[in-house]
């Protein structure tokens, strides 16, 4: 059984990561708006995989007896002055994801909750992931800056991501 302050934490984590997944996909349809639809793909990648994220944690969650408490998920931002605001936020919320993720392992570890420990190193491996890939992305940005055509390609190159 889980206790109480792990179903919270949990739950709390739940609602962060639907949170995500609405924010990638407003995040989506500014690109659409901007004609930028491998942008936009690789945000609706993104989106699926916060929203997969959020029922992991909702099917361990019941898995251990406890109840899932779903929240109000806060509107999300819907315009951006550029791509690279848009991808600077992107990996300034993923910094903001991790960080939380390791918040909710701390819990786990002060409530001796073996199985979300162990359930929580997939997240905090994800997380890694996350984070290298939208620095990755920041990065290109800024070497491309000001250069249209290269943002196109770079479009392209993120309209082929396939969902892991």
């Amino acid at each position: 059984m889980i206790t109480q302050n792990m179903q919270d934490a949990i739950n709390d984590q739940i609602n962060k990561e639907l949170y995500s997944s609405y924010l990638y996909l407003s995040m989506a349809a500014y690109f659409e708006d901007n004609n930028l639809p491998g942008f936009a793909h690789w945000m609706r990648v993104q989106e699926s995989e916060e929203r997969e994220h959020a029922m992991k944690l909702y099917d361990f969650l019941l898995e251990r007896g406890g109840r899932v408490i779903l929240k109000t998920i806060d509107a999300p931002k819907t315009e951006w002055k550029s791509t690279l605001e848009v991808a600077e936020e992107v990996a300034a919320h993923e910094a903001k994801v991790t960080t939380s993720i390791y918040s909710l392992y701390e819990t786990a570890l002060k409530e001796k909750d073996y199985p979300a420990q162990v359930m929580l190193q997939w997240f905090i491996t994800e997380q890694v992931e996350e984070e290298k890939n939208a620095a990755e992305i920041v990065s290109t940005l800024k070497l491309i800056e000001a250069h249209g055509t290269a943002i196109l390609m770079l479009d392209k190159q993120l309209g082929k991501r396939g969902a892991d």
